[in-house]
């Protein structure tokens, strides 16, 4: 083999990793696509989520998103569906952790109260000045009416105390915020099970050793008595 060859093979082996890093963006893409395009049209900097972008670190422009890549996944961290004549809104699940949404300048008559649930990084959202800011405006520490528009800012942590125990979450557990007027129990340190109630590491093994014999029975005599009408047959 020349020199002129190694150096081709070199070039297209660098070219095909390429190659297979836009094709697995591309896929990252697509699974905030649905979201993201929405509305027509793109993202524009004069926008407050626009804006917000502009000065986001690792950041990018898809449709009406902002994403920024975190970890092997994108995620949405602006949306703006601002100005798209929606009248329902119903869905927003793949902008779960999004910091910034602009949902202004819409014929919405109102909101779900779970739209929001899950998005405990959301701290800006603009509205139709009709509506009330998700969780009510007391999920936030600041809100406002600015002509046709409300603005929610801050968004206030539904918990007793971040972290620490709470009187709404069972004992042996932690309170943590799950969105606008939303928390979440998560079993403290060493505990699991029902109302967080068992002590000690969750017995994985053996759980999953009796899951697994437990299908292979069923399958093995599945088949046995499968294999019995088909043999009659």
């Amino acid at each position: 083999m020349t020199a002129a060859s190694s150096l081709f093979t070199v070039f297209a082996f660098f070219l095909l990793l390429n190659c297979r890093d836009v094709r697995c963006e591309d896929t990252e893409l697509r699974v905030s696509a649905q979201v993201c395009h929405m509305c027509r049209g793109s993202l524009q900097n004069n926008t407050a989520v626009g804006n917000f972008c502009l000065f986001s670190s690792d950041s990018r422009v898809e449709g009406r998103c902002c994403l920024r890549k975190t970890g092997e996944t994108l995620e949405i961290i602006g949306l703006d569906i601002s100005n798209c004549s929606l009248n329902v809104l119903e869905n927003l699940k793949e902008a779960s952790a999004a910091i910034i949404i602009d949902l202004s300048h819409n014929p919405l008559s109102n909101l779900s109260d779970l739209l929001f649930v899950g998005f405990s990084s959301l701290n800006n959202v603009m509205l139709p000045s009709h509506l009330l800011c998700p969780g009510g405006n007391e999920s936030w520490h600041k809100t406002e009416v600015k002509g046709d528009l409300r603005f929610c800012d801050g968004q206030r942590d539904a918990c007793n105390q971040t972290g620490q125990m709470s009187w709404d979450c069972p004992e042996n557990s932690l309170c943590a915020p799950y969105g606008p007027g939303f928390f979440e129990c998560a079993c403290a340190s060493n505990f699991h099970g029902y109302k967080c109630l068992r002590e000690g590491e969750f017995p994985v093994v053996n759980v999953l050793g009796i899951l697994c014999g437990s299908t292979c029975l069923v399958s093995l005599l599945l088949w046995l008595t499968q294999r019995r009408k088909a043999k009659d047959i």
